[in-house]
């Protein structure tokens, strides 16, 4: 017990490594811009204002948007997704497999489920005792972030993509002439000039990573996919449907960013319901039954989550480590 417990803490500990590597390289570009090129190098005090306060712009949204993708917690499946004590009783009493299966359809017809597994069966978790909503799975820990990314903070994760490139291009943009002119001597050798010639090798580094990552994200934010569903078509009543989820390109974008345009470009969370149940392709709004049964759902406490729990199915995971 205590040698699985050291483990889990040493687990924990190494976990943070790719997290504080990267904090590590922004600290250091900020001490690099802000002292050894805005206030060592620069002889302009305008250009050296302008850049300072399009730098900090960038610098606070990059940070407010990682740190938001980090910190906030993953959603969890309602409680109406857990057995009842009889119903998990009935359900680890029965050895029939197809009996389980049946019981399991009964207690899915009083909730918003449209996805099946392979096999046709309702989606269940036999570790957490939890009939998964649909595009709910166990998540796996993204790296760069230390956290499980989905439904919750999805928006933060493609954010923080997106101020990362704008902050890796106007540092970039604005260190190359300086690069150029320690390049061919017209600035004097120094501590500034390692500063600068390294700063614009990161960003430049760091740039060319985002961009293919971050368009591999747009391209799944516009199919409405998870990464899973990009991989392995969700399976519906009536098979396997890659596009299921895919309810057209703006209503797409509004599902993780929201209906208000002015607030998509803020770390503050406007994503659309709460990743229990989403509209689907194949059927009209005015005939979907999960947007049928929202106000019944709604009435009936489904929107009561429980906190995260580590070991517990997290809802609409996006990426995967």
């Amino acid at each position: 017990m205590a040698l699985s417990r050291a483990l889990r803490c040493c687990q924990r500990i190494f976990s943070w490594i790719p997290v504080s590597i990267i904090s590590s390289v922004v600290l250091w570009s900020y001490y690099a811009y802000v002292f050894e090129l805005c206030f060592v190098t620069l002889s302009n005090d305008l250009e050296r204002v302008g850049y300072l306060l399009i730098f900090h712009v960038c610098f606070i949204m990059f940070c407010w948007t990682y740190w938001k993708a980090i910190f906030t917690p993953p959603s969890s499946p309602s409680k109406k997704f857990h057995l009842s004590y009889s119903d998990k009783e009935s359900y680890e009493m029965e050895e029939r497999p197809d009996a389980q299966k049946q019981i399991l359809a009964e207690i899915a017809r009083k909730l918003p489920i449209c996805t099946r597994a392979q096999s046709g069966a309702i989606r269940f978790c036999d570790r957490c005792q939890v009939i998964k909503p649909d595009r709910c799975h166990h998540c796996s820990v993204c790296e760069t972030v230390n956290n499980c990314v989905g439904f919750s903070n999805y928006k933060f994760f493609l954010l923080f993509l997106s101020y990362s490139m704008i902050y890796c291009v106007f540092v970039a943009s604005t260190v190359f002439q300086y690069f150029l002119k320690f390049w061919v001597g017209d600035l004097p050798n120094g501590p500034a000039k390692f500063h600068v010639l390294f700063l614009l090798f990161v960003a430049l580094m760091f740039f060319v990573s985002l961009m293919f990552l971050f368009g591999y994200h747009c391209w799944l934010v516009a199919k409405n996919r998870s990464t899973l569903e990009a991989f392995s078509a969700p399976v519906f009543q009536n098979g396997p449907d890659r596009n299921g989820f895919n309810v057209g390109l703006s209503r797409n974008l509004q599902q993780v960013f929201g209906e208000d345009k002015k607030l998509w470009f803020i770390p503050v969370f406007t994503s659309q319901g709460d990743g229990h149940y989403f509209p689907l392709r194949t059927l009209r709004e005015s005939e979907n039954p999960l947007l049928a049964n929202e106000g019944k759902w709604m009435e009936d406490g489904g929107s009561d989550e429980e906190s995260a729990d580590e070991n517990g199915p997290s809802v609409i995971i996006r990426t995967e480590s």
